[in-house]
C-alpha cells in the first residue's frame, strides 16, 4: 500500500462493506479516471470508510444521478463528469475528464462549489492523491448527526445513505428525528429534481 493511501486510512479508518472491482469495470474507465484510483480499486475496491461517512464508489451506478444534476447547468458542456466518491449525507465528489478534481456538489442544499485543479492530462494521479489527502472526516458529516444517525438507523450499506425526510429544499427540518437511510441512488436523483443547482456564495472568491 503506499503512503498516500496509507495517510488517508489512518484519517478515515478502515474499509467496510467491500465489493471487488471487476476487470471490465476497470478498463471501462481507463483513459477517463486516473490509473491511480483504477489502481486503488483493484486493491481495495469499492468501499466505505470511517464506519461509512464516506464512500469510494463505482462511477457507472450514478451515471444516471449525474446527468440529471448536470443537465441544463454551464457543466454540461464543460466536461464530462463522473461520480467517485461520496459522503453519507450526500456529498458528491466528481471528476472531469478533462478538469480532474473540479466539482463538489452538496445534494441536499442543491449547492457546489468548482476548484481549478493544477493536475490535468498526464498530471491526473497526483490530482487523485492530492483529492484523497485532501478529504477531510468533518467535511462528510453534517451538523455532526452522523454518529447519532448511525447509532439510530444502523450502519450504511454501499447503496445507502442519510437522508432528510422531507427534504431540506422542500422545508424540511435538519434534524435527526427527520432522517432515514434511504436508497442513494434513488435519493439522490430526487435531490437533483427539487431545485436548480446554485453556486456556493463563496465559490466566486
Amino acid at each position: 500500500m503506499d503512503k498516500v493511501f496509507s495517510r488517508f486510512l489512518e484519517k478515515f479508518g478502515g474499509a467496510i462493506d467491500q465489493r471487488e472491482v471487476p476487470i471490465s469495470s476497470i478498463e471501462r474507465y481507463r483513459g477517463k479516471l486516473p490509473n491511480q484510483l483504477l489502481e486503488y480499486w483493484a486493491e481495495h475496491g469499492w468501499c466505505g470508510y470511517g464506519d461509512g461517512i464516506f464512500w469510494i464508489v463505482n462511477p457507472q451506478e450514478y451515471e444516471g444521478m449525474v446527468a440529471s444534476w448536470i443537465e441544463g447547468t454551464v457543466f454540461e458542456e464543460r466536461d464530462t463528469y463522473h461520480l467517485i466518491a461520496r459522503g453519507a449525507f450526500g456529498n458528491l465528489y466528481l471528476w472531469g475528464e478533462k478538469t480532474g478534481a473540479s466539482l463538489k456538489i452538496t445534494s441536499v442544499l442543491s449547492r457546489y462549489i468548482t476548484f481549478k485543479s493544477i493536475f490535468t492530462g498526464e498530471d491526473m494521479d497526483k490530482g487523485l492523491r492530492c483529492f484523497l489527502l485532501s478529504c477531510e472526516v468533518d467535511a462528510n458529516d453534517y451538523g455532526d448527526l452522523f454518529k447519532p444517525a448511525k447509532k439510530k438507523l444502523g450502519t450504511l450499506r454501499h447503496n445507502e445513505m442519510y437522508g432528510f425526510v422531507p427534504a431540506l429544499m422542500l422545508g424540511g427540518p435538519d434534524s435527526l428525528d427527520h432522517l432515514e437511510k434511504v436508497k442513494a441512488v434513488e435519493h439522490l436523483t430526487l435531490l437533483s429534481q427539487i431545485a436548480e443547482l446554485q453556486p456556493y456564495s463563496f465559490s466566486d472568491l
